[in-house]
């Protein structure tokens, strides 16, 4: 009897034994799967930690490649601005004061009575003009060759519409004009000789580049009469076209020192005629527009 309740106590015993150890097994079994959703949710958060790593880098990058572009955009705006500037600065006629405004032998040469010619200048081109003239005397039908070729293109062109044009006086040595302005001083007045004639050396006449034109409508004279006639205002309206400007525009007496004379032809060559004639200036306002520093009778 006593053996039976012994084996009695231990069934009893090891039933305790048995599932003190199913519980230790799950608990132990529970906290590993803690563990394996701790080491999950570890791994998600930093594979969410590279993906917006990742994010923030595109972000980034994508920022950069916008800074970037707009950087270049920036960039070529700048650039092309400058091509626009130096495409101007190549379209504007190069003036420079002892190459061009000093030399006697520039087309660009400035003469008035603040810049003189030498008295021993003459033009070493000079030729005869071939179009229909006023005077014979030999020495005022000449022109420098540049511009006597333009005179007959314009010529030419004018008749072509109608419009007959005569060439009265051009080349003027110093010696002459030395007679010349003598001559009106002892007619006149010196006061008034300053107001229509060059003291010797400060006439465009020496430089074989200025000619004087009239019309039979003028009755080949130099007179104020003949910028209103068809001659007249066809020469104001097109002698850019051909290299020449009227250097001693109406209204313009206090900047030029001379006195309106619409017959009076400048050659500068087709370039600078066309920006002088554009500008609405005489050549002295165009210099000093341009920045160019000369001296003015003010």
């Amino acid at each position: 009897m006593k053996l039976h309740r012994n084996l009695i106590t231990a069934s009893i015993l090891m039933s305790f034994l048995a599932l003190s150890g199913c519980t230790d097994n799950n608990d132990n079994g529970q906290d590993n799967q803690q563990e394996e959703d701790s080491v999950e949710e570890s791994t998600q958060t930093d594979e969410d930690n590279d993906l917006n790593g990742e994010l923030e880098e595109d972000e980034n990058n994508s920022s950069d490649s916008d800074s970037e572009e707009s950087d270049s955009e920036s960039e070529s705006e700048v650039e092309d601005e400058n091509e626009d500037e130096v495409e101007e600065d190549e379209n504007t006629v190069s003036i420079d004061m002892e190459d061009d405004l000093l030399n006697p032998d520039s087309v660009k040469v400035l003469v008035n009575k603040q810049y003189a010619l030498p008295e021993d200048y003459a033009p070493e081109d000079l030729v005869t003009v071939e179009v229909p003239t006023v005077l014979e005397n030999p020495e005022i039908r000449q022109l420098r060759e540049v511009a006597s070729d333009a005179l007959t293109e314009m010529f030419a062109a004018a008749e072509e519409e109608g419009i007959i044009l005569h060439a009265r006086s051009g080349y003027r040595s110093y010696q002459t004009q030395v007679q010349l302005f003598n001559s009106y001083v002892e007619n006149h007045g010196e006061e008034a000789a300053n107001r229509y004639s060059a003291r010797p050396g400060e006439s465009e006449h020496q430089t074989g580049l200025a000619m004087d034109v009239t019309s039979e409508s003028a009755n080949y004279q130099l007179s104020e009469e003949f910028g209103s006639t068809p001659e007249g205002i066809w020469v104001e309206e097109n002698a850019h076209e051909f290299g020449f400007v009227i250097r001693y525009p109406e209204g313009t007496e206090d900047i030029t020192g001379y006195q309106y004379e619409p017959w009076h032809l400048r050659y500068f060559g087709e370039e600078l005629a066309l920006d002088i004639y554009e500008s609405g200036l005489t050549y002295e306002e165009y210099l000093i527009e341009r920045g160019i520093d000369i001296e003015t009778g003010e």
